[in-house]
């Protein structure tokens, strides 16, 4: 009886532990402690951009740039990552993607004036640091799988509009992703990512060349 009860801890100790890194400090621990240059960007976001660092390694190593994105985030758990895994390496420029997994509620109800300021908190945190921000539109979608019941696309235009208009106010640039990929629904179509969310390697390229127009 001990036994099974000491072996049932066990088990379940190192998923209790990642559930408690809810910022995921952990998640590029190791993949920071190795890094030696100074990167010229880091790319902060969701699974979309961890998804770019995997779905095409060389962008990233071959513009000295580093992905940090982790799977699933909100925009408050990169603010609280932010230090760690953006102004440490103190990079020319932060790529800012984020506010898609709000919109999902991954984390709950959050008000869209709520995202904004967590992004601006991140944007302010950047130039204190001097660190130049990139802000990003988030990818048109239509649905998400992991959450059947929201309907993203009126929000996702919402959230857009909305930080436009603080990068504008605060001459930071915008990079518009969502344009040049939506289909006639506001959606990211089968041809850029098979679930209607996660880019392929072909959504990525073009993804590439427009981002480097802003990184200079």
């Amino acid at each position: 009886m001990i036994r099974t009860l000491i072996t049932a801890v066990a088990i379940s100790l190192p998923a209790l532990c990642q559930a408690q890194d809810w910022a995921g400090f952990n998640r590029y621990a190791e993949q920071n402690a190795q890094v030696t240059t100074t990167p010229k960007v880091v790319f902060m976001g969701d699974s979309i951009t961890e998804g770019w660092a995997k779905e095409d390694p060389a962008f990233f190593t071959d513009n000295n740039f580093l992905g940090r994105g982790i799977s699933g985030q909100t925009t408050s758990q990169m603010l609280v990552r932010f230090r760690k895994d953006v102004i440490d390496f103190s990079p020319r420029y932060v790529v800012i993607l984020a506010g898609t997994n709000d919109v999902a509620k991954n984390n709950g109800d959050i008000s869209l004036d709520n995202v904004l300021g967590n992004i601006i908190s991140m944007c302010e945190l950047a130039k204190a640091n001097r660190i130049k921000p990139i802000l990003c539109a988030v990818l048109p979608a239509t649905g998400f799988w992991w959450r059947p019941e929201v309907r993203p696309a009126d929000d996702l235009i919402r959230l857009n509009s909305m930080i436009k208009e603080y990068a504008r106010s605060a001459k930071i640039p915008f990079v518009d992703y969502h344009t040049p990929l939506k289909d006639e629904h506001n959606g990211l179509p089968e041809v850029h990512a098979a679930d209607g969310v996660h880019p392929n390697l072909h959504c990525y390229k073009i993804m590439e060349e427009i981002i480097l127009d802003y990184i200079r």
